[in-house]
C-alpha cells in the first residue's frame, strides 16, 4: 500500500508563505555573522580611527584630571569643564560607535532583510510550554548551537592564547611606558586582537550562514495539501468564482441590452441568432456589432427591438457569420461590407420612403457571404 505523502513537507515555500513569514518577523538570522561583522567593524575602526581615538582619550584624561582646585568651588566653571570633557569624549567615541551600529544592521539586512514585526513581540504560550522547550533543547537547532559554541570557544581561546603569547613583552612593558605610549600600545594590541578574533570567526560564520538559510527554508516548507489550499484561497473558491462570473455576465448582458434600442437593424437567423448593428453615417468607421445573442438571448434582443421600433431583418447566413466572427463593440470585417451594406441600404430606404410613398423598396434576398463564414457558430 502506497504511503500518503500529502502531509509531508516536501514542497518549497510559496511567495505568499515567504511574505507571511516576513510579516511575522520570521526570517533567516545568524548571530555568528552579526558578531563577525561587529568584530570586523571594530578592526577597521582601530586601523583607521585608532590613532585619533587614543589621542582624544589621552587629551580627555589629562585635561579631566588636571585642573585647578578652585574650579570645584565655582559651579559655572565646573559645569563648563564637564561640558568640554563630554564634548571631547563624544567626538572621540562617536565615529567608532557609528561604525559598530552600521555593522549591527548590516548582518540582518544582508541575510534576511531588515524586518520589524509587532507579531514577533506578542507573547506566545508555546514559548513557555515545557514540551516545546524539550523539543528545542534536543532539536537540530540546539545541536547546531552547541557545536557552534564549542567551535567558537576553541577558536577564540586559541586566538587569544596566540595573541597573548606573541604580545607578552608588550603587555609586560606597559607598566614602564609613558601614559601616551601605553595608550598607543594598548590600541595596537586591541587592533590585532579584533583582527585575530575576526579571522577565526570567519570559519564559524561560513558554516552558520548556510545552515540558517537551510533551516529557515526547511521550517517554511509546505505539504502538498497546504499548497493546494493556498492556491484555492489565492484564486478564489470555485463557487465564489462562479458567482463572480455570473454577475459579470449579467452586467455585460445588461449593458448589451441597453445598446439594442440604439441599433439601426437586428439581423436574425430568424430564431436561433440575432445580431444588432449600428452604423454612424457621419463617421469614417464601418458598422459595429452592439449586441448579439443565441436562442434565449436572441429572443430577448428581438423583444427589446420590437418594443423600441428597431427594424428586424431575416438573413440567416449573414446572421450566423456576424454572430460567429464579430465580437460585441467591434467593426464588421471587410469581406462582409457588401452584405451588410445591402441590409442597411434597404433599412435606410425603408425609413426614408416609408413615410412619403406607399411603394416600399425591394428587400435583398441574396447576400454575398464568403464560404469561410457560412455555418460559423460560437
Amino acid at each position: 500500500m502506497a504511503e500518503d505523502t500529502s502531509q509531508e513537507k516536501t514542497e518549497e515555500p510559496t511567495e505568499r508563505r515567504l511574505e507571511d513569514s516576513r510579516k511575522k518577523g520570521q526570517t533567516a538570522r545568524s548571530k555568528e555573522l552579526n558578531i563577525l561583522l561587529s568584530l570586523m567593524a571594530a578592526s577597521i575602526g582601530m586601523v583607521f580611527l585608532g590613532q585619533y581615538l587614543m589621542t582624544d582619550l589621552h587629551a580627555l584624561m589629562t585635561q579631566g584630571l588636571a585642573f585647578e582646585p578652585s574650579r570645584i568651588r565655582n559651579p559655572d566653571q565646573m559645569f563648563e569643564a564637564i561640558r568640554t570633557q563630554a564634548a571631547l569624549g563624544l567626538s572621540a567615541i562617536l565615529p567608532f560607535l557609528g561604525l559598530l551600529v552600521f555593522s549591527a544592521f548590516l548582518g540582518p539586512v544582508a541575510l534576511g532583510g531588515l524586518v520589524f514585526s509587532v507579531d514577533a513581540l506578542a507573547p506566545k504560550l508555546e514559548k513557555i510550554s515545557p514540551m516545546k522547550g524539550l523539543v528545542r533543547m534536543f532539536g537540530v537547532q540546539s545541536l547546531m548551537e552547541l557545536i557552534k559554541a564549542l567551535c567558537k570557544f576553541l577558536l577564540v581561546a586559541t586566538a587569544a592564547i596566540l595573541i597573548i603569547y606573541y604580545s607578552m613583552n608588550t603587555i609586560i612593558g606597559l607598566g614602564y611606558m609613558s601614559f601616551f605610549g601605553a595608550l598607543a600600545s594598548t590600541g595596537d594590541l586591541l587592533m590585532w586582537s579584533f583582527i585575530g578574533f575576526s579571522s577565526v570567526l570567519i570559519f564559524v560564520a561560513s558554516i552558520d550562514v548556510p545552515f540558517q538559510l537551510w533551516n529557515h527554508n526547511k521550517q517554511l516548507k509546505m505539504t502538498m495539501q497546504e499548497v493546494k489550499d493556498e492556491m484555492k484561497e489565492s484564486e478564489g473558491r470555485p463557487e465564489v468564482k462562479s458567482q463572480i462570473r455570473r454577475m459579470q455576465r449579467q452586467l455585460s448582458e445588461q449593458r448589451m441590452m441597453d445598446s439594442v434600442p440604439m441599433a439601426d437593424v437586428i439581423i436574425t437567423n430568424p430564431t436561433h441568432y440575432a445580431v444588432a448593428l449600428k452604423y454612424d453615417q457621419e463617421g469614417l468607421g464601418a458598422p459595429r456589432v452592439v449586441a448579439k445573442g443565441q436562442d434565449f438571448m436572441a429572443l430577448k434582443i428581438r423583444e427589446v427591438a420590437e418594443a423600441n421600433n428597431v427594424p428586424i431583418f431575416e438573413a440567416p447566413p449573414l446572421a450566423r457569420a456576424l454572430h460567429g466572427m464579430v465580437e460585441i463593440g467591434h467593426e464588421i470585417p471587410g469581406d462582409l461590407f457588401k452584405a451588410v451594406a445591402q441590409v442597411l441600404a434597404y433599412i435606410f430606404q425603408l425609413k426614408t420612403l416609408g413615410q412619403q410613398t406607399p411603394v416600399k423598396p425591394v428587400a435583398p434576398s441574396y447576400f454575398d457571404v464568403p464560404d469561410k463564414y457560412r455555418g460559423e457558430v460560437v
